[in-house]
Parts: C-alpha cells; sequence; structure tokens
C-alpha cells in the first residue's frame, strides 16, 4: 500500500512538475512576444472599452469631486510612449486597454469618453463614423451602482455613455450601417475588483463574516447586472466580446502590506475566483446558442487570476523580479502611501515589476497580459482568444 502510494505521488509529482514547465514555456513565450503586438492593419472596426482603473485612459480627470480616484500627476506617466505625461492611466506607460487595442492593430485606446468634449472635430467625425472607438472606462467603477458611489462612473452609466455614442453613429451613417459596424467592433470589459474591495470593507465595518450565504448573494447580484449589461449592450448592436475576469486581488501590493510576511491574501483571493467562476459560467450560458435572444454573440474570456497565478510561481519565467512590491509608492512594499504623492519613490527597473503602484500593472505588465489574451494559450483566454478575430490562430495551435 505504502508503495503504491509512493508511485502514485511519484507520478503526481512528476505532472505537476512537467505542467509547471510548460506553464513556464508559455509564459517565457508571452513575455517575448508581449512587446510586438501590434498588427499591419486593424482587425475591427473599433474597440469600445468599458470597466474600471484597468482600462481607464483619463475619464476619471473630467470627474468633479476631490475624492475621486485620478492618475493624471507625476509618477504616473513617467513611460508614457511619445512623453512623459501623466494620462489618467493608473500606470507608468500604456494600460491594459492600451495594449489591447494595439494588439487589435490600432495606436493604443481609443480615447476617453469624457475628453471628446475637448477634442477636434475630426475625431468626433471618426466616432460617428465608427471608427477606432470609445473608452468609457472609469477607475473605480464597479458592476454595481453602489461600488464608491459618486467616485466614479459606474458601469450602468458608461453603457448609456455609449448608447450617446451609438446614436451619434445612427444620425451620422443610418441604422443599418451602424448596425454592421457595432457586429464587427470589439467591446472590452473588465470590472469587478472595486465590487469585491467595496464588499469586504463594508462587512468588516459593520462587523459582520463572510457567510457562504452572504457571499452568494452578492454573487448573485453582481451576475445579474453583468448579464444584464451583456444583454444591454447586445441590444444595442454589440456582438463581440472581451472579458476580463477579475485578477488575484488579494496579491496586490495593498493587499500584501496587511501581512507581516507580506504573503497573499487568501481570503480576498478566494472571493475574487468565487465570482470568477460565476462569470464564467455566464458567459458559457449567454454565449451558448441557446438563448436566441443573443444569436450571433461571441466571447473572449481572459482569465486575469490564472494569468497571475502563474506568473507569481514563475517571475522569471514572464520576465520579472518583483511581483510583490510596488514600483511607484512609499513605505513598505511601495504601498504605504500612493503614487502620486509628493514624497512619492519610483523604482529604477520597471522593466521588471509586474506592480505599477498599490495595484496596477506596469506597462510591461500589461504588455504581458495583453499577451496572453491575444494570442495566448487556452488557460489564458478561452474558448478563443482575440487573434482568432483578426484571422490568426493561437501560436501555440501553430508550434504543434
Amino acid at each position: 500500500m505504502r508503495r503504491h502510494q509512493a508511485i502514485n505521488g511519484g507520478i503526481g509529482a512528476a505532472v505537476t512538475l512537467a505542467m509547471a514547465t510548460t506553464i513556464s514555456i508559455q509564459l517565457a513565450a508571452l513575455a517575448a512576444a508581449a512587446a510586438a503586438l501590434r498588427p499591419t492593419t486593424t482587425a475591427v472596426p473599433a474597440v469600445y472599452v468599458f470597466g474600471d482603473s484597468l482600462l481607464d485612459v483619463g475619464n476619471n480627470n473630467y470627474l468633479p469631486g476631490a475624492d475621486v480616484p485620478r492618475a493624471n500627476m507625476p509618477y504616473y506617466g513617467v513611460d508614457f510612449p511619445g512623453g512623459a505625461r501623466p494620462t489618467g492611466r493608473f500606470s507608468n506607460g500604456y494600460n491594459v486597454a492600451d495594449l489591447v487595442a494595439k494588439a487589435m492593430g490600432f495606436r493604443r485606446s481609443p480615447p476617453a469618453y469624457l475628453s471628446l468634449s475637448r477634442r477636434s472635430g475630426r475625431r468626433h467625425r471618426l466616432v460617428a463614423r465608427g471608427i477606432g472607438g470609445v473608452n468609457y472606462a472609469s477607475g473605480g467603477a464597479g458592476i454595481l451602482d453602489s461600488t464608491f458611489a459618486g467616485k466614479n462612473i459606474p458601469l450602468s452609466k458608461q453603457v448609456r455613455n455609449f448608447d450617446a455614442t451609438k446614436a451619434q453613429m445612427v444620425l451620422k451613417l443610418g441604422a443599418t450601417t451602424a448596425k454592421h459596424l457595432l457586429s464587427k467592433s470589439l467591446f472590452l470589459i473588465a470590472i469587478g475588483t472595486n465590487d469585491m474591495a467595496a464588499f469586504a470593507t463594508s462587512l468588516a465595518n459593520n462587523g459582520q463574516m463572510q457567510s457562504h450565504a452572504v457571499v452568494a448573494a452578492f454573487y448573485s447580484d453582481l451576475i445579474s447586472n453583468y448579464s444584464a449589461i451583456i444583454t444591454g449592450l447586445y441590444g444595442m448592436g454589440a456582438r463581440k466580446f472581451a472579458v476580463i475576469n477579475v485578477g488575484r486581488i488579494g496579491c496586490a501590493p495593498i493587499e500584501r502590506l496587511q501581512s507581516p510576511t507580506g504573503a497573499c491574501d487568501d481570503g480576498a483571493d478566494a472571493l475574487a475566483a468565487g465570482f470568477d467562476d460565476a462569470l464564467r459560467s455566464l458567459l458559457a450560458s449567454l454565449g451558448s446558442g441557446d438563448d436566441h435572444r443573443l444569436d450571433g454573440l461571441t466571447y473572449s474570456l481572459g482569465d486575469l487570476y490564472v494569468l497571475m497565478r502563474a506568473i507569481i510561481a514563475d517571475p522569471p519565467a514572464a520576465g520579472f523580479a518583483d511581483v510583490d512590491s510596488a514600483c511607484c509608492g512609499g513605505g513598505r512594499l511601495g504601498a504605504q502611501s500612493v503614487c502620486g504623492q509628493p514624497n512619492s519613490t519610483l523604482c529604477g527597473d520597471r522593466l521588471y515589476h509586474l506592480f505599477w503602484d498599490y495595484g496596477h500593472p506596469t506597462q510591461r505588465g500589461a504588455e504581458v497580459i495583453a499577451s496572453a489574451f491575444y494570442d495566448g494559450p487556452e488557460q489564458f483566454t478561452t474558448p478563443v482568444s482575440l487573434s482568432s478575430w483578426s484571422g490568426r490562430e493561437r501560436r501555440q495551435q501553430q508550434t504543434h
């Protein structure tokens, strides 16, 4: 019996090692490909972006209020391509929206929706013609309107802003042409992290425990709203959805700070993982074809949680030397004070840091993320990769 267990244990260890080696090789391939994401032609007419600070390119700069989260001060944007300047991105340079748009053939993310009133007539004409797209994302936003209410543009409002954009397109192009262009465009969504944070904070403030029933009710609210958002966008003409789930939020520097050893917060990770499971099921049901209201809907789910788990397990394979601390900030793990303050410190090896500030990736981190979702293996993007919408096959399939 013991010998049998030992043999099984040996086989299990060998399989685990082989899987770890495969993932490390895949990470290395992603890291190598991350800098060459831009094809020679655009894969879609436009990219429409919805979500939180992972994708925000400056909408929050136009919101009133001193407590709105903004990234409009140094050292934000210190490595922004074309000249160092804070742009409203929670990054040292480009963010995930930029890199996904670049992978689809564009220069970078489409402009922030709230910046369009200050843009040239040419930009307005392009938007009205369905060319390039618009970014509606807002730092601090949630799936629920109640998430940090009054300090961001919630997802429901972002969708209403898109509806206004669509109305411009219909006026300019006519309903048939606008519908056709939207059906070919990419709708990028990344949201949910702030809902997790607000939920955990609310429970702590009220002295409540994260019981199964309480968490289940929370997930139910999130998924109900998420379903309504996708269904609503579908009704407005969207057909191609690129959805990014919630990553390992417990491993962000701000969460590690709570541990004396700097360990990840397993509770926060578990909360995110549970939501991700529910989101995966939702997308599978909406994209199954069983619901005739959503006929023709296709989606690509980028698994940020699994990708982060792989990167943190083997940082060098992905080209990182530091996956624990913030590059910009202050104090322990760079997370005791936020980036953008007069006393903020800045690391000198930004290419080797996963985290730019207390919880957002560096430009290099965003490159690896976008590369994984554009052309990565199936454990990082499913049921198709973004490259499938540009006529390309998965890199790993090409090598087999």
